[in-house]
């Protein structure tokens, strides 16, 4: 029997949380303005050490997102960068001293925005796939199809009668062939 490698065992360490698509959304958001704040305060607002660190949040939020929220990583990842930068982005004092330096600041820094947008595009990508491979494996382990669970009526179920149609219900059970 092989050794697990230490690197395999401290990864399994880490913690796997399933967000919803609002709670990545916060997630990212947060992580992104209190990294800002920490840039502004140890590296006077460095403009690359803020790029840097969005990478690994970007990743780490389409990582963590639940299999049925995955669209919403890369959608929330831009917006989470948006409110991070706000602290870095300088300006002078005033609401149009502060836009203008939010917009600047977000035009200088579309490399790395787009760069963490891809990221967590792939992730979130590669996810998806991965998880309706494995549906589909699933269901044809049961015998089953996704097309013929969508054909196969409930049994014993009767269809409801069209309002104003005037036709009676059909039994579950009668074949229209024999009639």
């Amino acid at each position: 029997m092989r050794a697990v490698p230490p690197v395999l065992l401290a990864l399994k360490r880490f913690p796997n949380p399933r967000l919803t698509g609002i709670g990545a959304g916060l997630f990212a958001a947060l992580a992104m303005f209190v990294l800002a704040c920490l840039d502004r305060l140890l590296f006077d607002s460095s403009e690359l050490v803020y790029g840097l660190l969005f990478l690994p949040v970007s990743a780490l939020t389409a990582l963590w997102v639940r299999p049925a929220d995955l669209v919403t990583a890369p959608i929330s990842v831009p917006i989470a960068f948006a409110v991070g930068v706000f602290p870095i982005s300088g300006g002078s004092e005033g609401f149009g001293g502060q836009t203008m330096a939010l917009v600047t600041a977000l035009a200088v820094h579309a490399g790395w925005l787009y760069g963490g947008t891809l990221i967590a595009g792939l992730i979130a990508t590669v996810r998806k796939v991965r998880y309706l491979r494995a549906r589909r494996q699933y269901l044809l382990a049961q015998g089953r199809t996704g097309a013929e669970k969508a054909a196969r009526p409930a049994a014993g179920r009767v269809p409801k009668k069209v309002a104003g149609a005037g036709a009676r219900p059909v039994p579950a059970d009668r074949s229209r062939a024999g009639r």
